[in-house]
């Protein structure tokens, strides 16, 4: 049996006119519902078959050649409407990494450290006072003589005692001043000595060698700071030649030397009060402080003398009388 044609008959239904009849339906006459329902399922199958036949074609162009490198992906397109991903969803693409070489590495340069500078002080740095001399020195003219004294004192000298016009150029007196002009110190250098001596009870309160006077018998020269008691003599020891001896201290007032002697008369006791003339090569020499003629004695007590003695002036003295020197 021959199966009707469903498109034709749907034309026909469609647009001719057909007469129906509810006592005597037609034979062999398919209802409406029937057609339609045969023709929804003729159009499916068209369509099933028409994508079987699209997708055994994609199949058999992927069956090529094997090759080392894969092929690229195909896109298959579906009859099915895609749906338009959101702006917001849409994935952010991986860059494919390039082959980048490999850079050498640089070099590392090692800089030498830097040297710690040290902080400045905080304090300016001591600087040592400027040595400033302290004495000077005075030469006698024929310069075998000298001696050191303060700065701000003063020597005149003037004419020494002499015996002959022979020694008279040769005979001079040194007078020391100190800052204020008074006179504290005498040294003669010459050819003329005198001098007179008596009994005197001695104290020695300071004495030292003078190294630079050598005295030309061989003896030491000693500088020494004295108070002297003056003695009465008994004269009848000296009777028939015999050594004066004393008979106890006189009504006179004690009274001080200060000068550069012999160093055998620097003892304390009974003694002499001998001199302070000393022998060098071109005549004799004597140096000694000059104290106060209105003051007798010149100190009221030995401690008083002794208080002196811690003064500057006493050292400024002795340090003149100890810087004696011969040449």
């Amino acid at each position: 049996m021959t199966e009707p044609n469903g498109e034709e008959a749907l034309h026909k239904i469609l647009s001719g006119s057909t007469v129906y009849s509810d006592s005597s339906p037609l034979a062999g006459v398919t209802s409406l519902e029937s057609r339609r329902r045969r023709k929804a399922q003729i159009a499916g199958g068209l369509l099933l078959g028409a994508a079987a036949v699209t997708a055994g074609v994609l199949v058999a162009a992927n069956f090529g050649t094997v090759t080392s490198t894969p092929a690229p992906a195909n896109t298959v397109t579906s009859t099915e409407a895609t749906p338009t991903p959101s702006p917001s969803a849409t994935p952010t693409p991986t860059a494919t990494p390039s082959a980048t070489p490999t850079a050498s590495p640089t070099p590392t340069t090692t800089q030498a450290p830097t040297p710690t500078v040290p902080a400045a002080p905080t304090t300016a740095p001591v600087v040592p006072p400027v040595q400033v001399p302290t004495s000077q020195t005075f030469t006698f003219p024929d310069g075998h003589l000298s001696f050191t004294y303060p700065v701000g004192w003063s020597v005149r000298p003037e004419q020494g005692p002499y015996i002959g016009e022979a020694e008279k150029s040769g005979s001079v007196m040194a007078n020391v001043l100190d800052s204020a002009g008074t006179e504290v110190a005498r040294v003669y250098n010459g050819t003329y000595g005198d001098g007179t001596a008596g009994l005197v009870d001695r104290t020695v309160l300071d004495r030292a060698v003078v190294p630079g006077v050598p005295d030309t018998t061989g003896n030491r020269v000693e500088f020494g700071f004295t108070v002297n008691q003056i003695m009465n003599i008994d004269y009848d020891s000296v009777k028939d030649g015999g050594i004066p001896k004393a008979s106890g201290p006189s009504d006179s007032p004690p009274f001080y030397v200060m000068d550069v002697r012999l160093a055998s008369e620097m003892k304390s006791g009974e003694s002499s009060s001998g001199t302070n003339q000393v022998k060098v090569p071109n005549g004799v020499m004597n140096a000694y402080v000059v104290f106060d003629p209105a003051k007798q004695p010149a100190f009221a007590s030995p401690e008083a003398a002794k208080a002196w003695m811690k003064t500057t002036q006493y050292a400024q003295l002795k340090a003149l009388l100890l810087s004696l020197s011969y040449k």
